[in-house]
């Protein structure tokens, strides 16, 4: 399979994560919420590496990968706080969602141009200026 149907595939569980996010926001204590997410992630995560391990299919680990995987926990934790804050506090999925992913779409698209040196073309300039335009639409209505 190709890296495009692995993105379709994160985009799709991305917006339902929003969707969820905001139709329990409010149902049930955020840390109970954040806890269960965890317990879902820490399970899939468990099952996957015992199957790696059972094909005899694990590569090795280094120092440096750890802790950037303990650094991608970190951050979804903070997201999924973040956006249990946000929708507890009321503020709607069509204006808070787009807000976030665009944003986090901007930061990690110049992460990638300034830290990885991935090009930098007139068209991926105009994609980000939309991209900043899209949110001050969504944001200011």
């Amino acid at each position: 399979m190709t890296w495009m149907f692995y993105a379709v595939v994160a985009a799709a569980a991305l917006a339902a994560a929003d969707v969820f996010v905001k139709m329990a926001a409010g149902k049930l204590p955020s840390s109970l919420a954040t806890l269960l997410y965890g317990g879902v992630a820490f399970g899939v995560g468990l099952t996957w590496y015992l199957a790696d391990r059972a094909r005899g299919g694990l590569e090795r680990a280094s120092a440096a990968g750890i802790v950037y995987a303990l650094g991608v926990g970190f951050a979804f934790s903070a997201v999924t706080v973040s956006l249990y804050g946000a929708f507890r506090a009321g503020a709607p999925l069509s204006v808070t969602s787009p807000l976030v992913r665009l944003s986090g779409v901007i930061v990690a698209g110049l992460c990638g141009v300034l830290i990885w040196n991935e090009p930098l073309t007139p068209r991926y300039v105009l994609g980000v200026c939309l991209a900043v335009a899209g949110v001050y639409f969504i944001v200011t209505r």
